[in-house]
């Protein structure tokens, strides 16, 4: 069971409508290249097919996420404890350094925003899950062993 936020499952629909209504542009792709003739050799009607072939494949992926997944409800949340959706200052014990992480539950892909995106299943996300300020967290990465003290919950 995947725990989204209600912006990230309106995102998901939003994303799954637009796929729906790419359907009929690659159906008239395909039937357009259809029309020039020998299938075998044409370049044009192999491309469109695969197109369908990977719209469709995203098509029931999203379906299948938006079906299955909970949106996380607000008011069940204690204010002090962090939980998706929450915006959390870690200070890293290692350099002193601090940056804002938002836990969620899909990534947005946005890199342009104040905070950085830390998904629920990552090693950063469970280690932040539930805990509170004053805590400080141990995150196990690849490059090794990584400490935080959570600051302040936004």
């Amino acid at each position: 069971m995947e725990i989204i936020t209600q912006e990230e499952k309106e995102r998901l629909e939003v994303r799954l409508q637009d796929l729906i209504d790419r359907r009929p542009e690659i159906t008239q792709r395909i039937a357009t290249a259809r029309a020039l003739g020998d299938l075998k050799e044409n370049a044009d009607y192999h491309a469109a097919r695969d197109d369908q072939g990977l719209n469709e494949a995203e098509i029931r992926r999203l379906q299948q996420r938006v079906a299955s997944a909970t949106v996380a409800d607000d008011a069940d949340i204690p204010e002090d404890i962090v939980f998706l959706g929450s915006v959390v200052r870690l200070l890293d014990l290692s350099d002193d350094s601090d940056d804002l992480y938002k836990l969620v539950g899909d990534a947005s892909g946005n890199f342009d925003a104040d905070e950085i995106e830390v998904t629920t299943t990552s090693p950063m996300g469970e280690a932040l899950m539930k805990s509170r300020v004053g805590e400080e967290i141990k995150v196990d990465l690849p490059r090794g062993e990584k400490r935080f003290k959570v600051v302040e919950i936004l």
